[in-house]
This record gives structure tokens, sequence and C-alpha cells, in this order.
């Protein structure tokens, strides 16, 4: 796995952490806390859209 720069998780209600990281390449990483060997990735342009998309409402429909 590359090297991975992992931010501080964060944390909803109970136990549901999960952690966002770069490498030096440019990649973007999520994955649950403590199961980081487990990580998605893809670009920061990626991850940039996912996010906003959240926070635009557009996966409201999951909760």
């Amino acid at each position: 796995m590359p090297d991975i720069a992992w931010e501080d998780p964060s944390c909803a209600e109970g136990n549901n952490c999960f952690r966002l990281g770069t490498d030096p390449d440019g990649n973007a990483y999520i994955a649950v806390n403590g199961q980081e060997q487990h990580a998605i990735s893809d670009s920061l342009a990626a991850l940039r859209t996912l996010i906003l998309d959240i926070k635009a409402g557009k996966a409201d429909h999951l909760l």
C-alpha cells in the first residue's frame, strides 16, 4: 500500500468513524477507522466532487 497521510478520524454517534487520506501521487483515500488496509481510492477531484455532492444533499435519500 502506498504511503498514505491519514487525517484524524471523523466520527458520528457510536463507532461510525471514517478517515480520509492522501498519498504523494495526489490520490485520495476513504477508509473505516481501523480498517485502513481496505481503503477505497480515487483522485482528489473525485473525492472533492463526492463531498460537495453529499453536502448539497444528493445522498439524502440514503439516510
